[in-house]
């Protein structure tokens, strides 16, 4: 069994299929994506062609909660948590080779602990609302959620071997690759800000996070786009 790991996606997998194909890959593999897959955009049952071709690449996707796609529990879909690798996934039975994560749950993967925390706020969400564009009001992790990240950390004694998040703890923030905009920017950096404070206190090995789009790393924490590696 192989872990990969590779960066947003925004529903558009042809990289994936081409990676999976070279690797030779099955669905006992594993691919994390770093949030925002777009596999939950519509929250309707306009999702459903890209589920059904995401399920047919041979591999097993294990997807963290970006900021461009609704939670599992939003969607009309069928989802139920079930274990997987020592934590609990969110899986629809006739797509039983994708799987999200829920953040604050403990996974193996190969004898090492990983823990997912998924979300970010979205830059001018106003505009986005304004402009009739998709935006999602569970984009960042609510206080239920913060806790139980916490709880779980603590009960680990702030030791873990693997975080997935979404976006990064507000000191590692990639600034220099931050896009000029027309418009005023916005942007709720809550997210980032709790997230530095658990950085601040946690003893890890690999931090991976997905959503500037772009390769870099900084502080110990890999930021990752299209690029594939194993873990």
């Amino acid at each position: 069994m192989h872990f990969y790991i590779t960066g947003d996606t925004h529903k558009k997998f042809d990289r994936v299929e081409t990676f999976c194909q070279d690797q030779h890959t099955t669905p006992d593999d594993v691919m994390i994506i770093l949030g925002d897959s777009g596999i939950n955009y519509w929250l309707s049952p306009k999702d459903e062609k890209l589920k059904e071709r995401v399920n047919r690449i041979p591999i097993t996707f294990f997807c963290i909660h970006g900021n461009h796609e609704g939670r599992p529990w939003e969607s009309p879909a069928d989802y139920k948590l079930v274990s997987w690798h020592g934590g609990l996934v969110y899986k629809e039975e006739k797509y039983p080779n994708i799987l999200f994560a829920k953040d604050g749950e403990i996974y193996d993967f190969n004898g090492k602990s990983v823990m997912p925390i998924g979300g970010a706020g979205t830059v001018n969400k106003d505009y986005r609302i304004s402009q009739g564009l998709q935006w999602f009001a569970s984009e960042q992790p609510d206080d239920t959620i913060k806790e139980f990240v916490e709880q779980q950390l603590e009960k680990s004694d702030w030791k873990m071997d693997i975080i997935l998040s979404h976006t990064v703890p507000i000191k590692a923030e990639p600034t220099w690759a931050f896009k000029a905009r027309k418009e005023p920017i916005t942007v709720d950096k809550g997210t980032e800000e709790w997230l530095q404070t658990i950085y601040d206190r946690l003893d890890f090995s690999e931090w991976y996070a997905g959503h500037y789009h772009v390769e870099t790393e900084s502080m110990g924490i890999r930021i990752m786009f299209e690029d594939f590696d194993e873990i």
